[in-house]
């Protein structure tokens, strides 16, 4: 099981670069994989504040889902259920950690041009509803 951040500033978003497999040099939500006895949301802070620098608030699950990863010969090589949640920025700096190459804050048009998962994109632009949702004046 894993977890995702979506990190919100109106119209953008806190991005990593994976620095390893199965998305090497793709762009991504921070997350990361779910320790043993250790809560969804314990995850989701721990992975942003690892990755990013970053300490968040979970508020809301925004997507349950699944990414499954195929070699050439179509053989599942990586297999994860993740949960997605909109998290507002307690405090920190962004800052590239030890599990990213690179961090960044992207705005809707810059997430088009980068290298982003389709449904990775679809989760972020959902996220970015929800926040708004919640914060028209934003």
């Amino acid at each position: 099981m894993g977890v995702g951040a979506i990190i919100t500033d109106g119209n953008r978003a806190v991005l990593v670069k994976r620095g390893s497999p199965p998305s090497a040099n793709e762009w991504s939500i921070p997350g990361g994989l779910v320790k043993v006895g250790e809560t969804l949301h314990e995850a989701v802070i721990r992975e942003v504040r690892e990755e990013c620098g970053l300490h968040v608030e979970p508020v809301r699950l925004v997507e349950l889902l699944e990414r499954i990863f195929r070699d050439d010969r179509g053989r599942v090589q990586y297999h994860y259920v993740l949960a997605d949640y909109l998290c507002t920025v307690a405090h920190g700096v962004l800052a590239a950690g030890s599990d990213a190459a690179e961090v960044r804050w992207a705005n809707r048009e810059e997430l088009t041009h980068l290298n982003v998962a389709p449904i990775t994109m679809k989760v972020i632009f959902k996220g970015m509803a929800q926040a708004k949702e919640q914060h028209p004046s934003d």
